[in-house]
């Protein structure tokens, strides 16, 4: 028997041995078998032999391609009958950790302030997103002119209904019906018609203090946002306070804590002046009592305000709130 079909028969049974799917196999056939097949030319060879060697020669390469037959048939017979355990995974692969997610960033730093203000006892109000022009503007001692009133500000649904556009009307709801005292913190989700940019969104968060008592004095706030500020930022934390106006509140004021990113000396993010701007707060205007049944001769309060995005950005030193709601989890899992 020449070498040539010993060499040929070697090597198909190893090629065989390494095909594993119905396309390999395929593969194997034309390449033996076909036509042009190795197997084939060697029986088309055989006129070409002297006529003594024709015989043997002959045997031997039907031999072959009786041998590359059957080995086919019950390689795909096999194929059939292992199923999905053929064509599974490879068991022998290192196994793969379960992936796992964890809270929105926002949520995550909404739950750190909640506990904080809590920590100063503060109870949790919440109340609807889509609220009642009384609620959210009329109680609060906006007049009928004022330009957060615009539809260029807030979105109007019909017959005095919007989407709220802070959180202080669950400040409202929280007094109604219920004598003082009235300590509650709000946090919730606020709209406004408003161009998104790089700190500002149609759609984001807020939260609201609220304190109503005998004798509440704006030193109550101002030990009141100091205690939040070290608790949330470290012992060096400090509070600026600057006069400003609010409709529900009197006086009011804006306030400013020192930049995290400098400590206070002056950098690109605090614009050099060494403090960011948080949020607004004051005490409670007497109009705002009336509206609830509150006699001001007898209580005064403290009220608050400020966005949890502003201060996801500067625990996490974020520079764009726009990060929040892309979803990319590139982003999202360093901060999980």
């Amino acid at each position: 028997m020449p070498t040539s079909i010993d060499l040929i028969r070697e090597t198909f049974d190893r090629a065989l041995a390494e095909a594993k799917d119905e396309s390999a196999f395929e593969a194997l056939r034309v390449r033996y078998l076909g036509r042009k097949g190795e197997i084939t030319a060697l029986l088309k060879g055989l006129g070409s032999l002297p006529p003594e060697e024709r015989r043997a020669f002959g045997q031997a390469a039907n031999a072959l391609r009786s041998h590359a037959q059957e080995a086919f048939e019950a390689a795909r017979e096999c194929l059939a009958t292992a199923g999905p355990v053929a064509t599974g995974p490879d068991l022998t692969l290192p196994g793969r950790a379960p992936w796992a997610a964890g809270l929105h960033p926002l949520r995550q730093v909404e739950i750190l302030m909640v506990d904080i203000f809590r920590g100063l006892g503060f109870d949790v109000a919440t109340g609807p997103e889509i609220e009642l022009d009384h609620y959210n503007f009329r109680a609060l001692n906006f007049p009928d002119d004022h330009p957060a009133r615009d539809m260029h500000d807030t979105f109007y649904m019909e017959d005095g209904v919007l989407l709220r556009t802070h959180t202080s009307p669950v400040q409202i709801r929280s007094m109604e019906g219920r004598e003082p005292p009235v300590r509650v913190c709000t946090p919730g989700r606020v709209y406004r018609s408003e161009t998104v940019d790089a700190s500002h969104a149609a759609v984001f968060h807020q939260l609201e203090g609220l304190y109503v008592d005998r004798d509440v004095t704006m030193g109550d706030l101002k030990g009141t946002l100091a205690a939040f500020a070290r608790s949330l930022f470290g012992s060096r934390a400090r509070v600026r306070f600057r006069p400003d106006f609010f409709p529900f509140t009197e006086p009011s004021v804006e306030f400013a804590f020192s930049c995290l990113i400098c400590g206070g000396g002056g950098c690109a993010v605090c614009k050099k002046s060494g403090w960011l701007e948080i949020g607004g707060a004051g005490m409670v205007d007497p109009r705002v009592f009336e509206f609830v049944g509150y006699d001001p001769e007898r209580y005064t309060g403290y009220a608050f305000g400020l966005g949890i995005e502003r201060i996801a950005m500067l625990l996490y030193n974020i520079p764009d709130l726009r990060y929040f709601y892309e979803n990319d989890l590139r982003m999202l899992e360093q901060l999980w």
